[in-house]
């Protein structure tokens, strides 16, 4: 009953979300039938604002659990989305072993993560290195991986697009716990993210 009352819930959040993005930035969704209806996948998104998290949860289809940092919930509004989307919340510069087995969990559950590879809002504009999560846990569960490019809503330009690419397959590296091969799927995936936003 409660998981019941949960999905009613998180269908109204989504649906004001959704409006407000309509609305306020004009939002243009384009690829959207780029994302599996079904089945494991891992979103993985370009983060400027904190408006990120909450379009690609009301755009991409899906019901998508988000890994996220834990400080954002001092913030009352994001606590309250993280209870309703069932949050995976993670410990920055930290490898939580429950959050990594959460996620991988999710997947193995045929459900959607979404993620971040910059790991903070404009990783690559302050220089920070991108994290390799989004190529671990591809490479760990087989789970394909969407790019999704999100661009707009700056000052003086409020309207936004979010474009989702076509899937990538890393099925190939299964498995591969080198650093290497981490590097290079965390590469192509944003570069995929990347040219999206172009």
């Amino acid at each position: 009953m409660k998981e019941f009352f949960k999905k009613i819930g998180r269908g109204i959040v989504i649906g004001a979300i959704y409006a407000y993005c309509k609305v306020v930035h004009r939002v243009k969704i384009i690829g959207k039938e780029n994302v599996p209806k079904e089945g494991p996948v891992i979103i993985c998104g370009n983060h400027r604002t904190y408006l990120d998290p909450p379009l690609m949860e009301a755009t991409c289809g899906r019901y998508a659990r988000f890994l996220a940092k834990e400080e954002l919930t001092k913030n009352p509004f994001l606590a309250f989305l993280g209870i309703v989307f069932d949050a995976i919340l993670v410990k920055r510069d930290s490898k939580e072993v429950t959050a990594i087995k959460e996620s991988l969990k999710t997947l193995k559950n045929g459900q959607c993560l979404a993620l971040f590879p910059e790991g903070t809002r404009n990783g690559l504009e302050k220089g920070e290195a991108v994290k390799d999560g989004a190529a671990f846990f591809a490479v760990r569960s087989g789970a394909k991986v969407v790019p999704c490019g999100i661009k707009g809503g700056e000052k003086g330009n409020r309207k936004v697009t979010i474009t989702y690419g076509k899937s990538l397959d890393f099925s190939q590296y299964k498995g591969a716990k080198d650093k290497e091969t981490l590097d290079k799927v965390t590469k192509e995936i944003m570069d995929n993210i990347i040219e999206l936003t172009k």
